[in-house]
C-alpha cells in the first residue's frame, strides 16, 4: 500500500518532465524562444561555416599565386644565369576562378 502512495505522488512529475523536455510546435510546453535561439544559431554556424570556406579558398589563391610569382622569379635568375640565352618575360597565369568577397 506504501508503494502505490508513493507511485501516485511521482507520477505527475514525470508528466510535467515529459512536457518540458519536449520542444515540438502545438504541443504542452513548446517554447518558441527557445525555438529562435535553436533556429538563430544554426543560422550563424552556417555563416560562419561560409566565412571560413570563403577565407581558406582565398588564402589558396593567393598560396597559389605566390608560389608562382616564386617560379618566374626563379625562372628568370635561371635564364640570365645561362651565357648565350635572352632572358625571357615570365608568364603570368590568369585566375579565371577568383570570387569576390
Amino acid at each position: 500500500m506504501k508503494w502505490l502512495i508513493i507511485f501516485a505522488a511521482l507520477l505527475p512529475l514525470s508528466g510535467i518532465a515529459n512536457t518540458v523536455n519536449n520542444n515540438q510546435p502545438g504541443q504542452q510546453g513548446y517554447n518558441p524562444s527557445t525555438q529562435r535561439m535553436q533556429t538563430e544559431m544554426q543560422n550563424q554556424q552556417s555563416r560562419q561555416k561560409y566565412k571560413m570556406q570563403q577565407d581558406q579558398q582565398r588564402q589558396s589563391q593567393d598560396l597559389q599565386q605566390r608560389m608562382q610569382e616564386q617560379r618566374n622569379s626563379a625562372t628568370q635568375r635561371l635564364q640570365q644565369s645561362q651565357p648565350g640565352t635572352q632572358p625571357q618575360q615570365p608568364q603570368i597565369q590568369q585566375n579565371n576562378n577568383a570570387t569576390t568577397p
